[in-house]
């Protein structure tokens, strides 16, 4: 089955239309990244410390949609979708708004993300086992009065950090082994998957300033100042991104929901 799914993921990202820009033959996503988690793992509990009390567990989310003593958890898939080269360097170029690539992979590129969410629970469907995608379970919703400003009911970066697909950073990315720029998904699933193996011996062993007490270059690079040594300031961050850009880089792009990067 472990094989089944990733080779299912990666003929999905690198054969689907859906993975393309408008009118063009250049995808969204290169080939992804996939890794498991056991929903018994005791991370998903310490989340709700972590995070907050509101972070439901892969469990509570099985039990929610199928029925206590019904639906069973096991195994979250996550996967990453890293963002290609071209797109980067095309962002990388700018200094106040993101490229019209980048805002396009935001959008449409997201989208994408779902109809994956989507074909990987009608396979399970399909095989008779019982699966949902998260963020399409109608129980994500986002959480904005946390200590760590703001949240969600479930985050894709922390169930793929449980999955062995990267690390946090100082500005609270995911550093996968593909590198910062992607978009993340996940599936739980009552099918029993070995879980991949952690490689990392802490929540940030992929970020340079807090392994070596260097680097620092997300810092500049934020065009809000949002970013410091002292971590991310999300409430200044969100209101660029959905204020500053919606008015800007939105109507310029036509694109409501362009990201930053």
């Amino acid at each position: 089955m472990e094989q089944l799914i990733r080779d299912e993921i990666r003929r999905f990202v690198l054969e689907s239309p859906d993975n393309r820009f408008p009118e063009s033959d250049q995808s969204y996503f290169d080939e992804p990244l996939v890794g498991f988690a056991a929903a018994a793992d005791p991370l998903f509990r310490e989340y709700k410390t972590i995070i907050g009390e509101f972070h439901m567990t892969p469990a509570e989310i099985m039990e929610s949609t199928y029925g206590v003593g019904v639906g069973k958890a096991s195994t979250v898939i996550c996967w990453i979708l890293p963002i290609t080269r071209a797109t980067r360097e095309s962002n990388r170029r700018e200094e106040q708004m993101p490229s019209l690539a980048w805002a396009l992979t935001r959008a449409h590129g997201e989208r994408f993300n779902t109809l994956l969410r989507m074909h990987l629970v009608e396979l399970f469907r399909y095989l008779g086992v019982q699966a949902v995608a998260p963020l399409l379970s109608g129980m994500w919703r986002p959480v904005k009065e946390t200590p760590a400003g703001m949240a969600s009911t479930w985050s894709e970066r922390h169930a793929a950090y449980a999955a062995g697909l990267g690390t946090f950073s100082l500005n609270d990315g995911l550093i996968t082994g593909k590198g910062i720029a992607h978009r993340c998904g996940s599936v739980i699933t009552e099918e029993v998957i070995p879980p991949t193996p952690r490689s990392y011996s802490d929540p940030w062993s992929n970020c340079l300033y807090f392994r070596e007490g260097g680097c620092g270059l997300c810092i500049p690079r934020c065009p809000v100042g949002a970013i410091s040594w002292q971590g991310h300031d999300k409430d200044k961050c969100q209101e660029y991104v959905y204020g500053t850009l919606r008015r800007s880089a939105g109507q310029l792009y036509g694109i409501m929901e362009t990201g930053c990067g």
